[in-house]
């Protein structure tokens, strides 16, 4: 049978220094959260010879239908045996992302943590403070290593 679901949300990659960034936006379903898990998995597969960072763009994000929960937590717990310590949370105050966000992903475990921030100068400077940076101080987003997560 042919799938006929399509995916609502789209995302970007980039990896720049030891750290991970991703921006997201739109409303995500179920699709979006498992094309952002393939896609995922192969940009931190470079990075998991080491502890390593990620900050996620999160104004333009929507929020996700509850059937990505498991997809995007088997993700965080992928992550953190494979070396990620620090996750930047970046967006503009909002209680419902908020509540979305801490019921996805864990607050700290096994050496992990997360932070909420509103601004991503205030997020790299406390993931440098942790030992995780970026080479090129231009938004990572904008490089050649960026790959576009809708199809």
């Amino acid at each position: 049978m042919l799938n006929t679901r399509i995916q609502h949300g789209e995302f970007v990659l980039s990896t720049n220094g030891n750290i991970l960034v991703a921006r997201l936006s739109g409303s995500w379903n179920e699709e979006a959260a498992r094309a952002f898990d393939r896609h995922f998995r192969e940009h931190a597969a470079g990075l998991a010879s080491a502890p390593w960072g990620h900050m996620v763009l999160l104004d333009d994000w929507q929020l996700g239908v509850p059937e990505m929960r498991p997809v995007i937590e088997a993700l965080v717990h992928w992550c953190i045996d494979n070396g990620l310590r620090r996750a930047a949370h970046v967006y503009q105050p909002s209680l419902l992302k908020k509540l979305q966000l801490e019921d996805l992903v864990t607050g700290s475990e096994q050496g992990f943590q997360r932070r909420a921030f509103s601004s991503v100068d205030v997020a790299l400077a406390w993931l440098k403070e942790e030992g995780f940076e970026l080479n090129d101080e231009l938004d990572p987003l904008l490089g050649a290593d960026s790959h576009q997560g809708r199809s």
